[in-house]
C-alpha cells in the first residue's frame, strides 16, 4: 500500500510511504528484500549501497522473524525521502521480549545501515500499527543517499551556525 499523505520528511517534503505486512516464512521474506533493492534502484543508488541494503533488511527480517509472536505477520514501512531511506520493521512479540543486538547478525546489520536501532515497544508507537499498547520488537534503519547524510547538510546553504551560551 502506497501511502503520499503521511507526514512531511525532515526536509520538508512529503515523503512517499510504502506499507509491506508478510507471513514471518522463509519462502516470503525474499519479497521484502525484493521490494527494498527496487526502491533503491528507483531512487539512484549506486549498485553496492543497493547490495547493502539488500542485505540489511533480510538480516532485520530474519532477525524479527526469529522473535516474532506465532505465525504473527512482519510489517516493513518503507519512507523515501530526499535524503534517503528510512525503514521501520516489526513484528508482534511476547511482553518484555528485546531485539537482540549481540551476534554476527547485528553487526553486519549495523554495518550495512548508516543509523540502526532495535528496540521494543507497542502497536501504537510503530508505523502501521493499530493503536493499542500489543507488544511488538520494532527494527528501524536509515540508508542515506551519497552526499546526503544529516551532519553533511547541516550549514549546507552556505550559514555559518553558533550557539549562544
Amino acid at each position: 500500500m502506497a501511502d503520499t499523505r503521511g507526514a512531511l520528511a525532515q526536509d520538508g517534503r512529503r515523503a512517499e510511504r510504502l506499507e509491506l505486512r508478510v507471513p514471518t516464512t522463509p519462502t516470503q521474506l525474499p519479497a521484502v528484500r525484493a521490494m527494498a533493492g527496487d526502491l533503491a534502484i528507483r531512487m539512484d543508488y549506486d549498485l553496492d549501497s543497493v547490495e547493502d541494503l539488500r542485505l540489511a533488511v533480510d538480516e532485520a527480517c530474519a532477525t524479527l522473524a526469529a522473535i516474532a509472536l506465532g505465525d504473527a505477520p512482519l510489517t516493513v514501512v518503507f519512507e523515501t525521502t530526499r535524503t534517503g531511506l528510512h525503514i521501520d520493521a516489526w513484528v508482534p512479540t511476547a511482553d518484555g521480549t528485546e531485539v537482540p543486538r549481540d551476534g554476527f547478525g547485528w553487526a553486519v546489520l549495523a554495518t550495512l545501515a548508516d543509523n540502526v536501532d532495535g528496540r521494543p515497544a507497542t502497536q501504537g508507537d510503530v508505523p502501521a500499527g493499530d493503536g493499542s499498547g500489543s507488544a511488538v520488537a520494532v527494527i528501524s534503519m536509515d540508508k542515506y543517499l551519497p552526499g546526503q547524510r544529516p551532519e553533511q547538510l547541516v550549514g549546507s546553504a552556505g550559514s555559518d551556525l553558533s550557539v549562544a551560551q
